[in-house]
């Protein structure tokens, strides 16, 4: 090697350790950077020509040291865990907050609860069979009696409302999943042009893996990566990302809790509506799941089911006491007819209404007996004692919800330690440690003093050589 190629190779070596410290130094710089993994420079000797025959001059010095690439240090089994654990999460954790939110409606056990209400208008009514044609306690009664159809009522429109405002959140998600999906698209094609020109992609290659997981977690899915260094996301199968190509997804069927002609929400594919996206896990899916309408084990809608509880307890509350109610007398001797006034379409959002204004519309006896009989009422008033009693089907259907609310909270957790799992495994080998990387610093800080030593020895050598070789007396 000639004395003039030794100083390319001191230039090399110079250029190598600069680079590295460089690297190290970005490494530092996004230690607390969300989503960053740390790399790596990537690094080899260059040897030397090959000579043989007349020409050979036996073993040749290398020609110094070549950057490579810079590698990223990334797992793609972590990466994919990550995901997967990320959309069983955004699943459970929309499901347990569904449940959360008609347990709050629900308000039991309470005082403001349904129970304590329907508790509140059999005691009114053995009150009047004490005091048949009293004007107070007959009062009392109507108002329990509007109370407890106001409270029905209420507790309907506060799961109207979650499930409307669910719905809205899922359109919201679905807008995020082909915002995300599109940025995909677009950091491939950025991905595959600077791979193709010899470029470094590491940090385009973080983005992405941020806009996976942020699909994974709104839909489930998987990647693959692809030869040119794109990466391919998958719905059910079917891609969602291929190259720079992104496929939007759109929301379908009912709108509104009570529209039960349309199909429940669901989600297709824009550009082929009639095919569905089969989603495997995410907040979407599970959205869609506490969207759904009240159906057989399994396939109900959380709040559509608590809706149709409240209509049953409406429903039952009024045909059992107007049924007693009927069959008696008022005061002044007139056949009682119905207490509750009730429209089939809509029982418990404000189509149950109490019909007596006064003492004087309330059948408080049995018929043929004195103005002071109190058994009608009496009777009534024993309806909530009944193994079949509106107190026992709703007593059942919060016992059902407490129960399914706190499987639900399970799965959360657990699956929201999965996800603080996979993550942490995923960083332990892709996050920067501050020590590793300060060793890294301060050895290509050696290596760039090195190389600098063999620069100035190779410069002193070519001086002497070129300005006082031949030079005598001087």
């Amino acid at each position: 090697m000639s004395t003039f190629g030794a100083l390319n190779t001191a230039y090399r070596g110079l250029s190598a350790a600069q680079q590295a410290m460089d690297l190290a130094g970005q490494n530092i710089d996004n230690v607390g950077t969300d989503g960053y993994t740390r790399q790596r420079i990537d690094q080899s000797a260059i040897g030397s020509a090959v000579r043989t025959g007349l020409g050979a001059t036996g073993p040749q010095v290398g020609q110094g040291v070549s950057v490579d690439r810079i590698e990223r240090i990334g797992n793609a089994l972590l990466d994919a865990s990550v995901r997967g654990t990320a959309s069983s999460a955004g699943y459970t954790a929309q499901r347990s907050a569904a449940y959360q939110s008609v347990e709050t409606t629900l308000q039991e056990p309470g005082a403001n609860g349904v129970s304590a209400q329907l508790q509140s208008f059999w005691a009114a009514w053995q009150d009047v069979a004490n005091q048949p044609g009293e004007p107070a306690p007959a009062a009392a009664l109507l108002q329990s009696g509007n109370q407890l159809a106001s409270k029905l009522s209420s507790g309907y429109a506060a799961l109207n409302d979650q499930w409307s405002a669910t719905y809205s959140d899922a359109q919201g998600m679905v807008s995020s999943l082909n915002d995300a999906s599109r940025q995909v698209a677009t950091l491939n094609k950025s991905i595959r042009s600077t791979l193709a020109a010899g470029g470094s992609a590491n940090e385009l290659i973080d983005a992405r893996n941020r806009l996976t997981e942020t699909i994974a977690s709104l839909a489930g899915g998987t990647v693959r990566e692809e030869a040119d260094g794109t990466a391919t996301v998958f719905l059910g199968g079917n891609a969602i990302v291929s190259g720079d190509a992104a496929r939007a997804v759109q929301l379908t069927g009912a709108a509104t809790m009570a529209d039960t002609s349309s199909s429940a929400p669901g989600l297709v594919w824009a550009d082929r509506p009639s095919v569905a996206v089969g989603l495997e896990g995410g907040t979407i899916a599970g959205a869609l799941s506490v969207l759904a309408p009240a159906g057989g084990q399994g396939a109900s809608g959380v709040y559509a089911t608590a809706a149709a509880q409240y209509n049953a307890l409406a429903t039952t509350l009024a045909t059992a006491v107007n049924a007693v109610h009927s069959a008696g007398q008022t005061p002044s001797g007139a056949s009682g007819g119905p207490f509750f006034a009730l429209n089939p379409a809509v029982p418990a959002a404000q189509g149950l209404t109490v019909v007596p204004s006064d003492a004087s519309g309330i059948a408080t006896g049995a018929q043929g007996v004195g103005a002071l009989d109190g058994s009608n009422a009496d009777a009534i008033a024993q309806l909530g004692t009944r193994t079949s009693s509106p107190d026992s089907q709703w007593s059942a259907f919060v016992t059902a919800t407490g129960s399914a609310s706190k499987v639900a909270q399970q799965q959360e957790g657990l699956a929201e330690t999965a996800a603080a799992n996979a993550k942490q495994a995923q960083a332990s080998g892709t996050s920067v440690s501050l020590d590793e990387e300060n060793t890294n610093l301060l050895a290509s800080q050696h290596a760039y003093q090195a190389a600098a030593r063999v620069m100035s020895a190779i410069d002193q050598a070519l001086d002497t050589l070129i300005n006082h070789t031949g030079t005598v007396g001087l």
